[in-house]
């Protein structure tokens, strides 16, 4: 079934529009917020339709979505108790806030670069980043590696790292790269389906 390729040729032809640099900055930005969809899905397919601007494509995709990381953290330091704190647990989200939460205590920037760089829903990172410096705030805690400063200064870091990658290698890789991932985008897709899956089961019962 070749429901990844109908995807993928949807996002390709969306990437070639003019308002495209409006989509992805839009997107990057809520991404960091409460959007589900990763940035890549975005900023992979302009990089094709255009690799000549494809670091400037990455430049934008890192701004907004560290700006909306800096949303995200004021959510969580100044609104959970009263109105984040409920979304999350209507939605399911008490184990994710509670295994970032305990992350970010242990391993505090270092968490927030693999955060923002690799798959994991940065927005909890960023609402976790914000409600424990509040805490730590309300403790009478001295500035540290999760508040606001270098939590923006870290977040630029593994953004960029990973939107300026995505953006090299396709630009780099040019028509061929776009050949080969068309070809086996699929395949891509339903494995990455059943890692999601997996992974899924395993905190399932290991809970």
């Amino acid at each position: 079934m070749k429901l990844f390729t109908g995807i993928y040729d949807y996002c390709i032809n969306l990437s070639k529009h003019r308002m495209a640099p409006v989509f992805l900055t839009g997107s990057s930005f809520i991404e960091s917020v409460f959007w589900p969809i990763p940035v890549d899905i975005m900023l992979a397919p302009m990089c094709l339709a255009k690799p000549e601007k494809a670091v400037h494509y990455a430049f934008l995709a890192t701004v907004a979505s560290v700006l909306g990381a800096v949303l995200g953290y004021g959510l969580g330091y100044y609104l959970y108790d009263p109105w984040i704190q409920d979304i999350v647990i209507r939605f399911g989200y008490e184990d994710a806030v509670a295994r970032a939460s305990g992350y970010l205590h242990r391993y505090g920037a270092l968490f927030i670069i693999i955060g923002s760089f690799t798959p994991l829903p940065y927005k909890i990172v960023a609402i976790c980043s914000g409600l424990i410096a509040s805490q730590q705030a309300g403790l009478g805690l001295g500035a540290g590696q999760l508040h606001l400063i270098p939590f923006i200064l870290v977040s630029f870091l593994g953004r960029g790292l990973r939107f300026f990658l995505i953006a090299l290698v396709i630009k780099f890789g040019g028509a061929r790269m776009e050949q080969k991932l068309r070809r086996y985008i699929d395949i891509i897709g339903w494995l990455t389906l059943v890692l999601v899956a997996v992974f899924f089961c395993y905190y399932m019962i290991k809970d």
